[in-house]
C-alpha cells in the first residue's frame, strides 16, 4: 500500500493528528541502530491502540511498539510497517495512597511514577536509567531494573495487573488491583519482559510501599576486582539486606574519577556503592554493618550522610555511561549476568576478552544481582574496531553461559542479540518459546525479529 494511503487509513482509525511521517528518531532507540517504518502512530487512548493494531493485523502490516526510546538492545528499532508510540497514553488513572497502589497508562514517564509515589509518602522502587524519558509501559515490556532491584526487584514484581492490546486487536486485562490471584496461568508475567512481541501494554496497576525513613549509602574502594568482589560476597554472607550493591572496575573509575567530588584514594581499582535503608535505627545499624564488612582490606570508605550528598552520589552513578562513552566517543556494551560468586571472574575475563581483541574493556553494574555492563571502547567510524568488538561480545556471551549466567540481565534481546538465544537454550525450551509467540501473535506481526530470533 502506498505510504500516503496507509497514513490516510490509519488516520481513520487513530485520528488525523495521531499519524505522523516517520523520521530517524522515531524508528530507533538509544542504540542508534538504523530503522525504518512506513508510518508512525501516536494513539491517545488504549482503545485507539487496539484499533490500530486491529487494522494492521487485518492488513498484515508489522507493528513495532515504542515507549520512550531509551532501550539499549534495539528492541524498539523498527524494521518496516507501523510504529505505535505510547507517549500520549500519559494519564495517571488513579492514586490510592491508603491502599499503596496507583494505576497509570503506558506512556507515563518513570520519573512521574517516582514523584507521584514520593508525594504520597510511598516508594516505587524500580529505578532504571533515563527516568525522565523512559515510560512505564516500556519498563514492563523489558522488565527494567536498576540499582535497587537487588532488594526490591525489577519492574514486573511491582505490576499487579496489565491492560494489554493483543492480536488481532483486543484489549485484555491480566490481573488488576488484587495482590493475589492463582485462578489461571500467570499470563501477566509472560507479558513482562516480552519486549512487545506478545502484546502492547497500555496501562498497569502498580503496587507501592511506604518510603523508607532513612537512606544511607556506603562507598568502599579496594585495590582490585578480586578483593572488591570478595567484600561484596561477605555482605551477603553476613545477611546484610542492603537496598543496592553497585560496582565499578578500574577502567570505569578512570573514566569517572574526576567527577567524584569526595575524591578517591590512590591505588583504587574497584569501587562498591552499597545502600542501607529503612526506619532510622534500622538503616543506621545496617550502614554500620556495611562499613565494617566492606572495610576489610579496603583502601578507603566514604559514608555520605546528607540529602545533597546522597543525590550527588546517585547523580554521579547515573552519569557513568556517558563518562565511559566520552573516553573515545563510542562503545559497544552488553549486560551479561552471572551468579554472584562468579562476579570476580566475569569482571576479570571481560578485561582479558578486550585484550585478545586489542580493545580497551571495562565493566560496571549491579553487583548484588551479578549483572555486568561489560563494555568495549571504540573510535567512531573505525569499522575494524567495531568488527572486533562484535567478536568480543560473542565471547562475552560464551563467558556468561560458562559461568552459569545469562546473555542479558536487564536490557533484553532486541536486535543487538538477535539469533543468540538458540545458542544457549535447549531445543525444547526454544520450542516452548515459539509456541507462546504463536499463541499470542499467530501472524508474527508484533515486533517481528525480536526476542526469539
Amino acid at each position: 500500500m502506498p505510504v500516503a494511503s496507509l497514513e490516510q487509513e490509519l488516520a481513520k482509525v487513530a485520528g488525523a493528528d495521531a499519524v505522523v511521517p516517520p523520521n530517524a528518531s522515531l524508528v530507533t532507540d538509544m542504540t542508534l541502530l538504523p530503522g525504518e517504518a512506513d508510518a508512525v502512530v501516536f494513539p491517545s487512548s488504549a482503545e485507539a491502540v487496539a484499533a490500530t493494531l486491529a487494522w494492521c493485523y487485518e492488513h498484515d502490516v508489522p507493528v513495532t511498539p515504542r515507549g520512550g526510546g531509551t532501550g539499549l538492545a534495539g528492541g524498539a528499532v523498527a524494521g518496516g510497517g507501523v510504529v505505535i508510540g505510547l507517549e500520549r497514553l500519559d494519564r495517571v488513572r488513579s492514586v490510592e495512597p491508603e491502599l499503596w497502589r496507583m494505576t497509570v497508562e503506558a506512556g507515563v514517564p518513570t520519573a512521574t511514577v517516582h514523584r507521584t509515589a514520593r508525594e504520597n509518602g510511598l516508594l516505587f522502587a524500580p529505578d532504571p536509567g533515563a527516568a525522565e524519558l523512559s515510560q512505564i509501559g516500556g519498563n514492563i515490556a523489558t522488565n527494567a531494573a536498576g540499582p535497587h532491584a537487588f532488594k526490591y526487584g525489577a519492574t514486573g514484581r511491582w505490576a499487579t495487573g496489565l491492560e494489554v492490546a493483543l492480536p488481532p486487536g483486543e484489549l485484555v486485562t491480566f490481573g488488576g488491583a488484587v495482590r493475589k490471584d492463582v485462578a489461571s496461568y500467570d499470563l501477566k508475567s509472560l507479558l513482562v519482559g516480552s519486549e512487545g512481541t506478545l502484546g502492547i501494554v497500555t496501562a498497569a496497576w502498580l503496587s507501592l510501599i511506604p518510603a523508607p525513613e532513612r537512606v544511607l549509602p556506603v562507598v568502599a574502594f579496594h585495590r582490585d576486582s578480586r578483593s572488591g568482589c570478595e567484600a561484596i560476597v561477605r555482605v551477603l554472607g553476613n545477611g546484610i539486606r542492603a537496598a543496592a550493591i553497585e560496582y565499578l572496575d578500574a577502567e570505569t573509575l578512570a573514566s569517572a574519577a574526576a567527577a567524584y567530588e569526595p575524591g578517591m584514594p590512590g591505588g583504587a581499582g574497584f569501587m562498591t556503592i552499597a545502600e542501607a535503608d529503612g526506619a532510622a535505627d534500622e538503616a543506621e545499624r545496617m550502614r554500620a554493618e556495611l562499613v565494617e564488612t566492606l572495610s576489610e582490606d579496603a583502601l578507603g570508605v566514604h559514608t555520605p550522610d546528607t540529602a545533597p550528598e546522597l543525590e550527588a552520589l546517585w547523580r554521579w552513578r547515573a552519569g557513568l555511561a556517558f563518562a565511559v562513552i566520552a573516553r573515545r566517543g563510542m562503545v559497544l556494551s552488553d549486560d551479561i549476568a552471572v551468579p554472584l560468586d562468579r562476579l570476580a571472574e566475569a569482571v576479570e575475563e571481560t578485561i582479558e576478552i578486550g585484550r585478545r581483541h586489542d580493545l580497551t574493556a571495562l565493566s560496571f553494574g549491579h553487583a548484588g544481582d551479578g549483572n555486568l555492563h561489560s563494555t568495549f571502547l571504540l573510535e567512531p567510524g573505525n569499522e575494524a574496531e567495531l568488527a572486533r568488538a562484535w567478536e568480543a561480545c560473542d565471547e562475552l556471551f560464551d563467558l556468561a553461559e560458562r559461568l552459569g549466567g545469562s546473555i542479558t540481565g536487564e536490557h533484553g534481546i532486541g536486535l543487538l542479540k538477535g539469533g543468540k538465544l538458540r545458542r544457549y537454550r535447549e531445543p525444547r525450551a526454544l520450542e516452548l518459546h515459539a509456541a507462546v509467540k504463536a499463541a499470542f501473535d499467530p501472524k508474527n506481526l508484533l515486533n517481528p525479529g525480536k526476542k526469539l530470533a
